[in-house]
């Protein structure tokens, strides 16, 4: 039995379905995974027999205007990635880096608007008119407790926070979406020269994205209809190896679970209600799910996030963060629905009062096989990225100190293949609710040493170093050229949407966000608002958000009893 026969057999009885079930009973179970999953089998397309096709992506005068104009501003492109690794902002409050990526578009002819979907470090900028529309992702967030200095083979913290009781590291770009938001921006401007020089009808627009490392920004935005009227969407994202792809991703969802008592000296804990009694028993009870109510395609992990400052003062308050995976919104939602059993019954067990917050949701991703292929073409004849032997002996200091394989960066492309059809969960991303949107096609491109996970110091060292910058170039490029691609051969445009029809039929994308919620938000810097234009809270934003106060009384110590004597 081929390895192809045994992870199709393994998905359908994910799906509760024998070995002997046809596609369309598969996408019948769950017609979301079916759309990604079944739909290349449906269609013939198997590991064992596709093979890449050739000749799709063409030379051209638009094409060549394009590519020429990021390797000349290569500098000024590299220069505006190791700025915004330098703000390291976290979601939600990049100010200084989303204004610095706007900068760059505007002083190419771009429109920008700022404030999309109600975020204010969220902006839509536009360039040209008529023609195809073609979207490009901008993205330029940092994770907490990444800090790293840049090019250091070893972990040595940029930014150290000294506490006698609790050291902590400062923000960094540990996912580089520093890379990814120069990049993504640069290949838009190359594709703007193109139209400008070459007198294309065509539309470019750059969605700079906020809050993407917690699965937020374009949830919110696609549902209140950022994304639409585009024709197709360029994406790419920093990675460990360079390929084009058309996997699926999990669907997410992310909230906050706080557990309110009543605080008291540790020393004399009878009676008091400890909050992080609640988020610890919640944690507890999660894990022996494991076992037996998740699916191979299921995660959740979590994170404490005010679990008390001192031993001996009974916490009234603690909050604990979720993030819930599954392959599809239907399986989400029954293990979503396990976790907050795990709450309810965690704030019984502890008397404590629970407040349930809902933050985030987005689908798993809709992948398209010709956009991939069409992607794979122009990377195969651009060609990868080339790192010097500086570039490698960096590299294997990271991969030394991580206890991984010194093999160095990858040299050459990662051949394109059909997605694994055993589906076995991993990585979110809201790009997912675009893609049911509109065509998008998506690559990976080596930024960091190969074996380094994302969210890790390595990756914040390389961001920022000449490992980064050669990324970053061939991403930029790689999105340019299929751009040029869409916009110059209009059959493969209408390839690329015929296909999206394809999997999309049947199936109706539906928001995960609930009518009415308010997003995670933060207050901007008042240089920030008259930089932008913009007045807080926006329209609709209630602000100051409602304070979270325990008003719980504390719990019986018991009945009084008489002295003994």
């Amino acid at each position: 039995m081929s390895d192809y026969e045994i992870g199709r057999r393994r998905l359908l009885r994910g799906f509760g379905l024998t070995a002997a079930a046809s596609t369309a009973m598969m996408a019948a179970a769950d017609p979301v995974l079916g759309a990604t999953l079944a739909h290349d089998e449906r269609v013939g397309v198997t590991p064992a027999t596709y093979q890449a096709p050739t000749g799709l992506a063409k030379d051209g005068d638009a094409k060549s205007t394009a590519l020429a104009w990021i390797s000349a501003h290569a500098d000024e492109i590299t220069g505006l990635s190791d700025r915004i690794w330098q703000y390291a902002e976290l979601s939600l409050r990049e100010w200084q880096s989303s204004l610095a990526v706007a900068a760059l578009l505007t002083k190419y002819g771009f429109t920008v608007q700022w404030g999309a979907g109600g975020f204010p470090a969220a902006f839509v900028a536009t360039y040209g008119s008529g023609g195809p529309v073609i979207g490009f992702n901008a993205e330029y967030d940092a994770l907490p407790g990444l800090s790293q200095k840049a090019g250091s083979g070893s972990h040595d913290p940029l930014v150290y926070n000294y506490d006698a009781y609790g050291p902590t590291y400062g923000a960094g770009h540990g996912d580089a979406h520093n890379t990814l938001g120069a990049g993504g921006a640069a290949a838009a401007i190359a594709v703007s020269q193109a139209i400008r020089a070459q007198g294309l009808k065509a539309t470019v627009k750059v969605f700079g994205t906020t809050g993407e490392e917690q699965l937020v920004g374009k949830p919110y935005m696609v549902k209140a209809g950022v994304y639409d009227g585009l024709d197709a969407f360029m994406d790419w994202h920093p990675f460990g190896a360079t390929l084009a792809f058309w996997n699926t991703t999990s669907a997410l969802t992310s909230a906050t679970f706080t557990f309110l008592g009543a605080a008291g000296h540790g020393a004399t804990p009878l009676g008091n209600r400890s909050g992080l009694d609640g988020a610890l028993l919640m944690a507890t009870m999660s894990e022996y799910l494991r076992e037996k109510n998740v699916a191979p395609s299921g995660r959740f992990h979590y994170a404490v996030i005010n679990g008390g400052g001192a031993p001996n003062v009974t916490p009234d308050m603690c909050s604990i963060w979720f993030f819930v995976r599954e392959g599809s919104p239907a399986r989400l939602k029954v293990l979503y629905d396990k976790i907050v059993a795990c709450a309810q019954a965690a704030a019984q067990a502890s008397q404590t009062r629970l407040i349930h917050k809902f933050h985030s949701a987005t689908w798993n991703s809709l992948g398209n096989k010709f956009g991939a292929e069409l992607m794979n073409d122009n990377m195969t004849r651009i060609g990868p990225p080339v790192f010097t032997e500086a570039d490698q002996t960096l590299a294997k200091a990271v991969q030394h100190a991580l206890g991984k394989p010194e093999v160095g960066l990858p040299t050459g492309l990662v051949p394109l293949t059909p997605p694994n059809p055993n589906f076995g969960g991993g990585i979110s991303t809201d790009t997912a609710d675009v893609s049911w949107h509109v065509p998008t096609a998506s690559a990976l491109v080596a930024t960091f040493p190969a074996g380094v996970p994302n969210h890790n110091w390595g990756v914040t060292s390389t961001a920022a170093s000449s490992i980064g910058h050669q990324g970053l170039l061939s991403a930029a490029r790689y999105l340019a050229a299929t751009a040029v691609d869409l916009i110059t051969q209009p059959d493969l445009l209408s390839q690329f949407k015929a296909e999206f029809q394809a999997r999309t039929a049947g199936v109706q994308w539906q928001s995960l966000i609930p009518d009415g919620q308010q997003p995670p938000l933060y207050e901007p810097p008042a240089d920030f608002l008259a930089a932008t234009g913009q007045h807080w809270p926006p329209a609709g934003v209630t602000w100051p958000v409602p304070e979270v106060v325990s008003l719980e009384q504390l719990g019986s110590v018991g009945p009084d009893l008489p002295p003994v004597t």
